[in-house]
């Protein structure tokens, strides 16, 4: 498996598939192909479907370097390598380019047809939690020493980085207020939340109002074209900041601390990718909240000094509840009901954390088997939920 660098990327919403990924592809061929007097770009499948509502003709157009460029969002209905495709081509003296076709595969990372899938080197020889938890087992370790085994401890500055952005996106999505753009007239929710206590509010319900408040701002931020960090993805970027925050400040953990659970999450979040997908539009979303809800969970184990077969309760207990869930936002936005999404899983990594530590020796479902079952779960899906706005909630919100 990769880095889990590959996991958190820290950058601009509102989605790294839709967003990060294409401007990402754009800016490989502008530098490949600088003399061109003008670009076209055609988007199939989901970046067509759903592109307009998630900026990705904006992210495009971004990355040209001021030159014209032509984007056809194509209803073309032909087989595809990934649901999330785009060929781009430049055109000099009214010739066009042979097209590079790229396909983004969720994350913000891209795949590139005819050409190595990634110039990053392997990092782990590992690609299964069984794996990890034999190893760990064997040498006496916990999973987030295993991670600085692996990747050295320069990993933590990588994820001091992170962690004070995840920070910031917090604070920002608290402080800022005002309607979300794109046209649904969405109102911002996380600094009502996080100020209006309840005249006798119970710990539970100041514990459920924080961790909502801290996931509605991030998301708010993502929605909002803000910077955050991909964990794993954009549209799911909320869930781990939240719990993590909040659990800091009602235990005084230590940064240290939360980087070991950030270093936890992260291997969570590589399992998926690597062996099955974290793209709403290849699987839904549960290839994306529910990946951040399992990491999340996990986290949240390690900051406890869980044991291994807890964090792995946790993290399938909080993934396998989420299987089958559809993506389908409406208007192409990643607000309804990505926003409020983000904040339920929040509170069930909670959940699913309290759990693990009270029933883990009773399990019979692995989490490489939840895993290998969301992904056929995704593949089974209506394309109507997969990222399309076609079904579901889109469908029928607009008919109203």
């Amino acid at each position: 498996m990769l880095s889990i660098r590959d996991i958190y990327k820290i950058g601009k919403g509102p989605s790294s598939s839709h967003t990060m990924g294409p401007a990402k592809a754009m800016g490989i061929f502008t530098e490949e192909n600088p003399n061109m007097d003008s670009y076209k770009v055609i988007l199939y499948g989901s970046l067509s479907d759903t592109g307009k509502g998630h900026g990705t003709d904006k992210a495009i157009e971004s990355m040209c370097g001021g030159k014209p460029v032509e984007i056809i969002f194509s209803k073309e209905k032909t087989e595809l390598p990934h649901e999330n495709t785009m060929d781009i081509f430049g055109i000099k003296n009214g010739v066009e380019t042979p097209p590079m076709r790229v396909m983004s595969v969720g994350g913000g990372d891209i795949e590139i047809l005819n050409r190595e899938k990634s110039h990053l080197s392997e990092i782990y020889p590992e690609s299964t939690f069984e794996e990890i938890s034999r190893y760990c087992k064997d040498n006496g370790i916990r999973i987030s020493e295993f991670v600085f085994m692996r990747e050295g401890e320069q990993l933590k500055e990588f994820l001091a980085d992170v962690w004070e952005a995840m920070k910031t996106s917090v604070h920002m999505g608290l402080t800022t207020s005002g309607v979300l753009p794109g046209g649904l007239n969405v109102v911002r929710k996380a600094q009502y939340l996080y100020n209006q206590r309840h005249i006798d509010e119970s710990p539970v319900t100041r514990e459920n109002r924080l961790v909502c408040a801290y996931a509605y701002a991030v998301a708010e931020q993502n929605a909002d074209n803000g910077t955050i960090v991909t964990a794993p993805t954009c549209g799911a970027a909320a869930v781990l900041p939240a719990v993590l925050k909040y659990m800091q400040e009602k235990h005084a953990f230590s940064d240290d601390e939360i980087y070991s659970a950030l270093a936890v999450g992260g291997i969570i979040g590589n399992l998926v990718k690597k062996n099955a997908s974290i793209s709403g539009a290849e699987c839904g979303c549960q290839a994306e909240i529910g990946t951040a809800c399992s990491m999340a969970s996990a986290a949240l184990c390690e900051l406890f000094e869980m044991g291994i077969d807890q964090i792995e309760y946790a993290a399938e207990v909080a993934f396998e509840h989420h299987l089958g869930l559809t993506c389908d936002p409406i208007c192409g936005l990643v607000q309804i009901p990505c926003i409020e999404r983000n904040a339920v899983a929040a509170m069930r990594a909670i959940n699913a954390m309290s759990l693990a530590n009270f029933l883990s020796g009773t399990r019979k479902i692995s989490l490489d088997l939840v895993i290998k079952t969301m992904y056929e779960t995704g593949k089974d899906l209506s394309k109507r939920y997969r990222e399309t706005s076609e079904g579901g909630l889109a469908k029928l919100y607009k008919n109203n």
